[in-house]
């Protein structure tokens, strides 16, 4: 089969590759159909380098036909339509009973100290082959693909489930906005657009703020309130709110946050060296471009919450603790447990009035022979390039 591979910073290809094959008895093999681009995708593509191998298969956004089952494969059969979680959990353990299949018992990646395996993403989550490619593996596949039960709708009403929608609900839900009160939204990228439209749909005031022009105006034609990102966004988003700043803050943007010279910096010195140093380096050192983090720290009113969703990956990064403590901060992170909150967005994304707007969000489309110009478009923000779906 044809997959996208990784071959080094900014240099992925295609390239010919055995085909999966069942290897468990709850495996089970699909054909993919549509998977997308990741903003995070962008981090294996520019910073997490030295945890990745030449070959590796890239992609935890994918959905398509089931092919093959193994015998202890009872809820799918050949011929089914599904979405594939971006997490790989088991649905039996305490970890996923919690609800939080994200850290699940069985697929932790303990050597690392990391949690549940992830597809496509480097090392410390598995290096489990992921899902730009024609054909996937799905381990513990009674638990973790959602069966889509109409034949013919578009993959694109669908195919969010693997990750970015059941990720802004989540990065909203532990937002813990009061009724009626306000969220803002830092980044405007595919997660951030959608958590723009959860929290309106939710019935808060929204503010969704980028540095890119048409980031912001995709918001604004779904009734968002915009700001342009700048030096001033702390005390812009404060005089939108009576001087006290929003009840809560997403942080959408992450480690290659825009503002931050002297880490992005550090970013590049570490990629440039060996490997087994450059892990080293990331696994201790505070490497991570923490402008938009600091933004919401600033913004946020006292007493209020800020939720990150936007990846970070450096272990020691400055932080005023000061300013959280005083303000009486509270901080909620971390890996969407994607199968949590299928019931609540499985019967917005089936609404076809589009509650969501999940129709608008792609700007392109491409087949996976396309995928490195993809990146690089992406990566770039180039040509209006918000969300990519790739076919293979």
């Amino acid at each position: 089969m044809k997959a996208l591979t990784w071959q080094g910073k900014r240099q992925l290809s295609v390239e010919e590759v055995p085909d999966p094959q069942i290897q468990e008895p709850t495996d089970a093999i699909i054909r993919v159909t549509s998977t997308a681009i990741c903003g995070s995708d962008l981090h294996l593509y520019e910073l997490l380098g030295p945890f990745m191998h030449k070959g590796d298969i890239l992609g935890h956004e994918p959905m398509g036909i089931v092919e093959e089952v193994g015998p202890e494969v009872s809820n799918l059969k050949p011929g089914d339509r599904v979405v594939v979680p971006f997490n790989i959990s088991c649905g039996q353990c305490y970890m996923c009973g919690l609800g939080l299949q994200s850290q699940c018992e069985t697929t932790q990646n303990r050597q690392h100290g990391m949690g549940a395996s992830l597809f496509g993403y480097t090392e410390l989550y598995g290096s489990v082959p992921g899902g730009q490619a024609e054909y996937l593996r799905v381990p513990y596949a009674d638990y973790g693909p959602i069966r889509i039960a109409n034949p013919d709708a578009d993959d694109e009403r669908y195919l969010f489930l693997s990750d970015i929608l059941p990720t802004a609900w989540q990065a909203v839900d532990y937002a813990n906005v009061p009724g009626g009160g306000t969220l803002a939204v830092l980044g405007l990228g595919p997660v951030g657009q959608f958590c723009t439209r959860i929290g309106k749909h939710l019935g808060y005031r929204v503010i969704g703020v980028d540095g890119v022009p048409e980031r912001r105006a995709m918001a604004e034609r779904h009734g968002i309130a915009t700001l342009d990102w700048g030096g001033q966004c702390a005390e812009d988003l404060r005089g939108m709110t009576g001087g006290r700043g929003p009840d809560a803050v997403i942080d959408a943007v992450g480690m290659e946050a825009h503002g931050s010279p002297g880490a992005a910096t550090a970013q590049a010195a570490v990629s440039l060296l060996p490997s087994p140093v450059a892990k080293a380096a990331m696994k201790t050192a505070g490497l991570d471009r923490l402008s938009a983090l600091h933004a919401a720290i600033d913004a946020v009113r006292r007493g209020g919450t800020i939720s990150v969703s936007g990846v970070y990956g450096g272990q020691a990064d400055p932080m005023p603790l000061m300013t959280m403590f005083d303000k009486q901060i509270q901080l909620r992170m971390g890996q969407c447990n994607v199968r949590h909150w299928i019931g609540d967005l499985l019967p917005l994304v089936e609404d076809d009035a589009d509650p969501l707007g999940v129709g608008d969000l792609v700007t392109h489309r491409a087949p996976l022979a396309e995928a490195p110009a993809m990146y690089e478009k992406f990566q770039k923000k180039e040509d209006g390039c918000i969300k990519v779906v790739l076919k293979p």
